[in-house]
């Protein structure tokens, strides 16, 4: 007997490539149980599956930066003691990437890339140990939200969230409706969708001195003056990111969906001062803020 489930989740985190840099995602998760009946003549109560199943997905992917280990340009330290993690993503050419965070701001994924695949292998592994025993076999489908207009995937983090949003390099891929006039304007939403493809948006005042991070030896060795040094103090600890310019875009507030939104109608009216605009900013999938300028 097999047991389905659809839009179980979605699961809002970002990734390191090597081509693409650091990559925010947004992926929608599906799951079929196999197994016999249990007592109550069901293979998992429809409640346990999305109590259990979604809390386990929550703690082990969403809101964090998913790493590939086994990947050559990947270095990873533990400071187990202070229950931190350094990660140097050494792609060369001025766009290495470097972090020093709390452990759980990660999911160490052991392939060679962050793919569907792999990220799916990994949460089987973590949700079997989990399932009753009359529950055989597990299948996890991961898939992106259908998009038929422009999106972008940005990182961010929000030190002021009492949350898991607070990590400072997790993302979302996110989809961008823009009105000018009252009159749908796709050529816009391109606009953003080019600006903000694979991008790091950070908060000006989260910029701080390279010299005051406590990056790995090897960072410290690397000429990183093409890169944006960004540290904040929240509730799970202190977290550090050294992140290519080139691949980030800074603006003046926090950067919550609604500051995004804002900003966005803003630059419009900034190039266009005599139009009237209206975003429709989404964060992942199916939510999102709507603003005005």
């Amino acid at each position: 007997m097999q047991l389905f489930v659809n839009d179980l989740t979605v699961m809002d985190f970002s990734y390191l490539c090597p081509r693409r840099g650091m990559v925010g995602e947004s992926w929608i998760v599906d799951v079929i149980l196999d197994g016999g009946l249990n007592e109550e003549s069901m293979v998992l109560d429809f409640g346990l599956v999305k109590k259990q199943l979604k809390r386990l997905i929550d703690e082990h992917v969403d809101h964090k930066l998913l790493v590939p280990a086994d990947n050559p340009l990947c270095q990873v330290q533990h400071n187990e003691a202070e229950e931190r993690v350094l990660v140097d993503f050494l792609r060369g050419s001025g766009l290495s990437i470097h972090l020093n965070c709390p452990a759980d701001a990660y999911a160490f994924i052991y392939a060679d890339e962050i793919s569907m695949a792999s990220v799916s292998q990994y949460l089987k592994e973590v949700i079997a140990t989990s399932l009753p025993q009359n529950v055989q076999g597990l299948t996890l489908m991961l898939r992106s939200e259908v998009i038929n207009s422009p999106y972008y995937h940005y990182t961010h983090g929000l030190k002021k969230h009492d949350g898991n949003c607070q990590r400072i390099a997790h993302g979302h891929r996110s989809k961008v409706v823009v009105f000018k006039d009252e009159q749908n304007a796709p050529d816009l939403e391109q606009y953003w969708a080019t600006r903000w493809q694979d991008i790091y948006i950070g908060t000006r005042e989260d910029l701080v001195e390279l010299d005051t991070l406590q990056l790995s030896s090897q960072a410290q060795s690397m000429d990183l003056s093409g890169h944006y040094p960004f540290a904040y103090e929240s509730s799970q600890g202190r977290f550090e990111l050294v992140i290519p310019m080139a691949e980030s875009d800074l603006i003046d507030t926090d950067s919550t969906v609604e500051c995004l939104a804002q900003f966005m109608a803003d630059e419009h009216k900034r190039m266009q001062p005599s139009a009237q605009f209206k975003v429709m900013a989404f964060e992942g999938v199916g939510k999102g803020a709507i603003a005005y300028a």
